[in-house]
């Protein structure tokens, strides 16, 4: 007999009924990703099982349970957030080192898990590259791999069901390409590679695709979806109710047919013999692909989408160029507002997510936050995916630096900006760890570099005065940004952790984040971020080169700036940096937060 539990049951019970359901199945171990069935980053509530089996909140982290072990695999962004969720909780933390190129959990399960026994996940949302690394490993050990079984359905009572939040158009002047000029595109890449099928899981492929947008992914204005492009029609598989009878018929004309979500499977099965499917074997899952008949050629390539929607149009670029001066105008009334309480008022981290929302909503365009706002004082800063609760944060007061990490969805642009300002007066080892943070910042965004080099390549630029100093961090140092789409997007990381695939190369039109830092665990953190758009510089008898345009613009606290470890040309850079600010954010902003703007952005 199945035994579900609610909400209100306990981590150890989650864990021991997890078991139970394990004892049923004839599995020896299973295996909960961070994942959907369309591998996301941000997870619908139906696939957070993680979460809801271990406690711990992170978007990253894989749990393994066994008879007699569970344990959560995270990196070192998470370290000290997981070790206090998972205290208490019967679940070991485990910690995974920078730079591993294997996967720590299925080395684990290889050499834990008996000959002749069995490891469960759930196929559905279990990625093709993970399913087979996972197989062969299991299977040097003689260990089975079952994809059949979703155990979280025998122990999760009122498991969320698919989100039904409606579908809209993302329309001209802010979509500047057609439905039909994109579906072109991807179909020519499709040719290229001999495919006549393109079957689409990721979704922010398809809302970029599709000039469709939605909310059912916190932060991320995407839709749940999948979709199969044929030679001369495409088919939007989504759940009934999202889509209103206009917009089914706005599809209609482009030849896009919408059908129900659970019907995915099923058109792949019926698939002609023959046929060549391109799929992107990181972004689409075991349990869909085993749909298709082994009489179909697969075609494995990074979806074309994934290039066409990272290079932004001149058009999107000028209107994100515009978001970037609203995003400042929000900063700005917001920091006027903080320097002024500060002191005065109690202020939180609760508070500074509140106050700076707030600015951002009365803001031109805006949709919704980009992601839930960091904002660490202190020894909270040194957590880099640290989140205030209203059971755990601290009051901003006394001296030491505060961190926020925040940005915003605008119809024309997404932003994500860190920043680090002081409280009270700082010391001389806080503004030292600012000062190289900003030198590799600063270090990152005034390179020039050939067009195509990979993108991991890139960041030893930034790291380097940091290494000078005898310091480093534990997480990337830039990831690309969507247009109106989500704050994480590829084929561009900038970071040694990521294998430099050609599929990574810089190109022209490409936003990217540059955030490197330094954190202090139980001390502080610091990491300062900018977005970067790739410019052509020039072109010399060595090749195309690119450099960065900076697109934020908001000051940086030249209170936390050590000025002796600058270089002249590091202070003109951080000067001009600071005129771009005032003249393209002040026409934007008045009282307080002009005055605000004219005192932080003075030159050094």
């Amino acid at each position: 007999m199945n035994a579900r539990l609610p909400e209100t049951s306990s981590i150890p019970e989650r864990i021991a009924a997890l078991r139970a359901a394990m004892t049923r199945a004839g599995v020896d171990a299973t295996l909960v990703p961070s994942a959907d069935p369309h591998l996301s980053e941000y997870l619908p509530r139906r696939w957070q099982g993680r979460e809801w089996l271990s406690g711990f909140t992170g978007s990253v982290g894989t749990l393994v349970v066994t008879k007699d072990f569970a344990g959560v695999w995270v990196d070192s962004r998470y370290w000290v957030q997981a070790e206090q969720q998972l205290s208490g909780t019967g679940i070991e933390l485990m910690k995974m080192m920078g730079g591993q190129q294997s996967a720590p959990h299925i080395d684990w399960l290889a050499q834990n898990v008996s000959a002749g026994g069995a490891v469960a996940v759930d196929g559905a949302v279990l990625g093709v590259a993970s399913a087979r690394a996972l197989a062969e490993a299991l299977k040097a050990r003689d260990v089975a791999l079952r994809t059949d079984l979703d155990l979280l359905d025998d122990v999760w009572q009122g498991r969320p069901s698919l989100p039904l939040e409606p579908v809209y158009e993302h329309v001209a002047p802010h979509a500047d390409t057609s439905r039909t000029g994109k579906l072109d595109q991807v179909r020519r890449a499709m040719r290229e590679k001999g495919a006549q099928w393109h079957f689409i899981s990721t979704l922010d492929d398809l809302a970029w695709l599709f000039n469709l947008r939605g909310a059912d992914v916190n932060y991320n204005p995407v839709f749940v979806a999948h979709a199969l492009i044929g030679p001369d029609d495409a088919t939007l598989f989504v759940a009934d109710g999202k889509v209103s009878e206009a917009l089914v018929q706005s599809l209609a004309k482009d030849k896009v047919r919408v059908a129900p979500y659970a019907e995915a499977a099923a058109a792949l099965a019926a698939l002609p013999a023959k046929a060549a499917l391109l799929v992107d074997p990181r972004r689409v899952t075991y349990g869909l692909l085993q749909a298709v008949s082994s009489a179909v050629k697969l075609v494995e390539s990074v979806n074309p989408s994934t290039f066409f929607k990272s290079r932004k149009t001149a058009a999107e670029a000028g209107h994100v160029r515009a978001t970037m001066e609203q995003d400042g105008a929000a900063l700005a009334e917001f920091f006027a507002w903080f320097e002024a309480a500060l002191g005065r008022e109690r202020i939180t981290e609760l508070t500074i997510d509140e106050k700076l929302s707030a600015a951002r909503a009365r803001r031109a365009g805006f949709k919704s936050l980009s992601f839930s706002t960091i904002a660490g004082f202190n020894a909270n800063g040194a957590m880099p995916h640290y989140r205030a609760t209203p059971e755990s944060h601290s009051v901003i007061e006394g001296n030491g630096l505060l961190l926020i990490d925040s940005g915003g969805q605008y119809l024309d642009g997404t932003t994500d900006i860190t920043r680090v300002v002081p409280v009270g007066t700082p010391s001389a080892e806080q503004k030292r760890d600012f000062t190289l943070v900003l030198k590799g910042m600063m270090a990152l965004s005034r390179a020039k570099f050939p067009r195509g080099i990979r993108s991991p390549m890139l960041d030893a630029i930034a790291r380097a005065p940091i290494w000078e100093a005898g310091a480093d961090y534990g997480h990337g140092t830039g990831h690309g940004v969507g247009y109106f789409l989500n704050v994480h997007e590829g084929p561009q990381v900038i970071s040694h952790y990521a294998p430099a695939e050609p599929w990574t190369a810089m190109e022209e039109g490409m936003i990217t984040s540059v955030e490197p830092g330094i954190y202090r665990p139980g001390k502080w953190g610091v990491r300062i971020e900018n977005l970067v758009f790739n410019q052509r510089d020039e072109t010399t008898e060595f090749g195309e080169f690119l450099s960065f345009e900076t697109l934020t613009l908001c000051p940086i606290d030249t209170r936390c700036v050590d000025l002796a470890l600058l270089r002249a040309d590091e202070r003109e850079w951080l000067n001009a940096y600071h005129q771009t600010v005032r003249v393209r954010v002040a026409p934007q902003v008045s009282g307080d937060a002009l005055a605000w703007l004219e005192k932080r952005t003075q030159p050094i």
